[in-house]
């Protein structure tokens, strides 16, 4: 060995090579990676929602470090939608599900922006324990028995174990609150919309249900066809109800903008009442900012972005400085429910799917930027406040909050 060295560069170079393996020996072990998947609608009309709670949760891995105790975090950004529809579809989302099933490396999927998409996924994720934890899914059969459809939601647990969490309040919250807020504004006379999907019509109906209760006249309540360009024919029987009130139940996506648009276009003066899906921009754009500047309302099941917890206004900063604007309230949910799932990886301390997913059922008194909260039996949280912001300015604007128990003093008008 080395037989053209002197004994004294032998020497040397034996001297580097054994300090060189003590170097290598004393080098921190490899961090074990997890990772973490979510699946939204990329492209299309959702494509700004989906974006707002993406970049959420990258901000939220990003502020950890990358890594959760002997974890290295790594995220995954699906689309569910199809490219030529730009509408997510039961194949996009079950292709997704399917390979984070296959990953063993995937302990958690965020999603989805939908909730029929939900529908699709849990069960396919509910067989591999996989942790699903929605920004955004509000439909009440996926969590709460005998209030969503038969069977619902033990179809979504084949396994007989949950495996799902949301970490915004479901439409029985959603509905009845908002029906609470314009009998206490003195609106009586109602017509209610919905665009005929899961989200849609579920929150209408429980909306439609709480009026009843409170003796306010349903004028109508019909479902328009996301798929039409316009709806000006609709919108004349509305107009001719002279309603107080309108309520659409369904998102931006579902041409909630379109609707308004030509509700303003018919003359309609009546107040418009929409839920969490159009609470963004793009509906605001979508409609005109003349046609709903001053009248159109929207709920959302935690505090308004211009009003945020502690914690959200640091999220808020946080999300101006890297992003250059604003968030949304569908950003506020992204990361929230990637500190979820961040929070249960540490707890767990291991990348054992189920292990997790119980970590994360187990969450409570969460101190997150929608509030303080804990996951109940059902995985719902246990937040139950709701806002309501009003469009000024071509904007989303706080008005106020509604506590659970119905309409109490107003705080914070706009």
């Amino acid at each position: 060995m080395w037989p053209m060295l002197s004994a004294a560069t032998r020497s040397l170079a034996a001297f580097f090579l054994l300090l060189g393996g003590l170097v290598v020996g004393c080098r921190p072990p490899a961090l074990e990676k997890v990772v973490i998947v979510s699946s939204l609608p990329r492209t299309g009309p959702a494509r700004q929602t989906s974006e707002a709670i993406v970049r959420g949760i990258r901000l939220a891995i990003d502020e950890a470090g990358g890594r959760v105790g002997s974890f290295e975090v790594q995220y995954l950004d699906l689309d569910n939608a199809s490219v030529a529809t730009g509408r997510w579809t039961s194949e996009g989302e079950a292709a997704n599900a399917r390979r984070a099933v296959h990953d063993p490396n995937v302990v958690a999927v965020i999603g989805t922006l939908n909730s029929a998409a939900a529908r699709v996924s849990l069960p396919i994720l509910n067989y591999a324990d996989l942790l699903m934890v929605s920004p955004a899914n509000t439909a009440v059969g996926l969590t709460k028995p005998g209030l969503g459809q038969p069977g619902e939601p033990a179809i979504y647990r084949p396994s007989g174990r949950l495996n799902f969490i949301r970490v915004i309040p479901a439409d029985d919250v959603q509905g009845p609150l908002a029906a609470d807020w314009a009998f206490g504004r003195g609106l009586r006379r109602v017509c209610v919309v919905d665009d005929g999907g899961v989200y849609g019509r579920g929150v209408a109906s429980m909306f439609a249900d709480r009026c009843r209760q409170h003796g306010m006249p349903l004028l109508l309540h019909e479902s328009i066809d996301p798929q039409a360009a316009e709806f000006r024919s609709f919108v004349a029987a509305i107009t001719a109800a002279d309603p107080d009130l309108v309520y659409f139940g369904g998102s931006t996506q579902t041409k909630g903008g379109q609707l308004a648009r030509d509700l303003a276009a018919a003359g309609c003066e009546a107040v418009l009442l929409v839920p969490d899906g159009c609470l963004n921009q793009a509906f605001i754009d979508a409609a005109g900012p003349a046609a709903v500047e001053g009248r159109c309302f929207a709920t959302f099941g935690g505090p308004s972005p211009d009003r945020p917890t502690a914690r959200g206004a640091a999220f808020a900063a946080a999300y101006r400085q890297r992003f250059g604007n604003s968030p949304e309230p569908s950003a506020f949910c992204g990361y929230e429910a990637a500190g979820v799932v961040l929070q249960a990886i540490a707890a767990a301390g291991s990348r054992t799917r189920r292990t997790i997913t119980t970590a994360a059922l187990a969450t409570a008194d969460y101190d997150g930027v929608l509030g303080r909260w804990s996951v109940d039996a059902n995985g719902d949280t246990t937040l139950r406040e709701l806002s309501v912001s009003v469009v000024r300015d071509g904007r989303f604007v706080h008005e106020e909050m509604i506590p659970a128990t119905g309409m109490g003093g107003r705080r914070g008008g706009g």
